[in-house]
């Protein structure tokens, strides 16, 4: 079991992934929240790879370190879908990232980074609905999109949303 786990670990370091634990308590409130939300499950934001470049990392605190959210490979140029019905709370530029939030009721709420959209601030949007294009800018490696979820102002890992619950894989480690 111990060389499983440093076979991971190692594995992880040199693709340069993050190692942090996560308590079953907090990936089974993610679940729980992810099914309470409006149209779940949600639909993937785009028709490309799944593959998340960055996880989502909770902070200790408030105002602690962490990724509140995933960034996932999009090329830029890529179409941007609503993954679940809703209205567009904000579309506009922050610091130097375009991005658009939307209001998908009962407290749920998803910002896309770097996405470009000539949608404004009211819109509806419906699952599956085209919201913007993938651009450049931000803290999302470039062609990467950078996708957050509160649920009444609390950020979660966004991916139980999609019917998708990150789970650990064992790989074999070595050969003797």
């Amino acid at each position: 079991m111990a060389t499983a786990v440093i076979g991971i670990m190692s594995m992880a370091a040199a693709l340069g992934a993050p190692i942090q634990a996560v308590s079953a308590d907090a990936v089974t409130r993610s679940a729980d929240a992810a099914s309470a939300a409006p149209g779940y499950p949600w639909s993937w934001p785009h028709t490309g790879p799944r593959l998340v470049i960055e996880p989502f990392r909770a902070p200790a605190h408030d105002y602690g370190p962490g990724h509140r959210g995933v960034d996932i490979t999009a090329p830029i140029g890529t179409a941007v879908h609503a993954p679940a019905a809703g209205v567009v709370a904000f579309q506009g530029v922050v610091v130097d990232r375009p991005l658009l939030t939307i209001d998908h009721g009962s407290g749920y709420v998803s910002t896309f980074e770097p996405v470009a959209s000539e949608l404004s601030a009211g819109a509806t949007v419906q699952a599956g609905d085209v919201i913007g294009m993938v651009d450049i800018g931000g803290h999302a490696p470039r062609g990467t999109m950078h996708i957050g979820v509160r649920v009444e102002g609390v950020y979660l890992n966004p991916h139980p949303l999609f019917g998708e619950i990150p789970r650990a894989i064992l790989l074999p480690c070595c050969s003797d």
